[in-house]
């Protein structure tokens, strides 16, 4: 891809002078003025940045100056490739002959552990929904390589095995809780929920206990919707607005339902990963089922959203 040198950004450290940096800026700009309008090699932009990295102030030591860069996907896309990766249990896989719905919602601990290593090694930024929502308002574009790791249920494992694997790579994710399930048998509890909503984890909605929707009559479809978004609010101290639909079960009432219960996305079970701020109600995932080899985790997580690199000029004072 064609270096593009989207934005330049200086950090200021220990005292540097803003005047005098702001002239180091403009004999670049200046420079740059006067050369011809071919694309800069990344040779050209060192070679541009030149006399800035070495700037005298008067009577003070001189500045070093380093370029850091990174990739991003700029404002104002309308639709967008982000896989929505969709798990469940992260344990050992039950038989498949004993319990297969079990069996095909498992996925080893090791396993997970080398898809995430596997993200973090090829340049994925693991993003939540706030960070879509802050896209989609233009106010915030997306890191390179973007995914969403969401997780169903609440099950204890979300704790005690994702949780730690996803601290250890400092990455984001998505719990969806089921609020009536919280603190039972094989789940989550409540200050353990708390403690992930505090370290990277959004937690969000999953009914109260798992119903479908599309079975269900609209009033307790609404109750279902409002308890566990005030619940779970509660518990987190964190504004609820986002949801996923048990079983992945939905139609235009329950969407309707989901909308007007003041939630501001909803994700299904029905694969894809290009999404817009228009379908948000529907937005598609890719589910991780267990058992599938690398190489086909690494091919459902579909075509990469072009990037442009943005340049930040990083200044600070060298030694004396």
């Amino acid at each position: 891809m064609t270096l593009k040198l989207s934005s330049v950004h200086a950090v200021m450290r220990r005292g540097v002078s803003a005047a005098a940096l702001l002239i180091g800026f403009l004999v670049a700009l200046q420079m740059a003025d006067s050369q011809p309008a071919a694309t800069p090699s990344t040779n050209d932009l060192e070679q541009a940045f030149q006399p800035i990295v070495q700037v005298e102030a008067a009577g003070g030591p001189g500045w070093d100056f380093s370029r850091s860069p990174r990739w991003v996907i700029p404002l104002g896309r309308r639709s967008i490739s982000v896989p929505i990766l969709l798990y469940h249990y992260i344990r050992k896989p039950p038989s498949i002959f004993m319990d297969r719905i079990g069996y095909n919602l498992s996925i080893a601990p090791a396993d997970f552990q080398l898809q995430m290593d596997w993200l973090s090694s090829h340049g994925y930024h693991p993003v939540d929904f706030n960070d879509l929502r802050a896209y989609f308002a233009g106010s915030r574009p997306l890191p390179g390589r973007p995914v969403v790791i969401t997780l169903d249920d609440g099950y204890q494992d979300l704790y005690t095995t994702a949780y730690p694997i996803l601290r250890a790579h400092n990455f984001k994710a998505v719990a969806y809780i089921v609020s009536g399930f919280v603190g039972q048998a094989r789940y989550a509890t409540a200050p353990e929920i708390q403690e992930m909503a505090q370290n990277g984890i959004e937690i969000a909605s999953h009914t109260v206990n798992h119903a479908d929707l599309v079975r269900t009559p609209l009033p307790w479809a609404t109750y279902q919707l409002l308890a566990s978004k005030a619940w779970l609010q509660r518990l987190v101290g964190q504004p609820m607005v986002d949801f996923a639909y048990p079983s992945g079960q939905f139609n235009a009432r329950v969407v309707a339902a989901v909308r007007a219960s003041g939630y501001d996305s909803a994700v299904t079970v029905v694969p894809g990963t290009y999404h817009s701020l228009a379908d948000r109600y529907t937005w598609t995932r890719v589910r991780v089922s267990g058992g599938e080899s690398l190489a086909e985790f690494i091919h459902s997580l579909g075509p990469v959203e072009p990037m442009v690199e943005v340049v930040a000029i990083v200044a600070e004072v060298g030694s004396p």
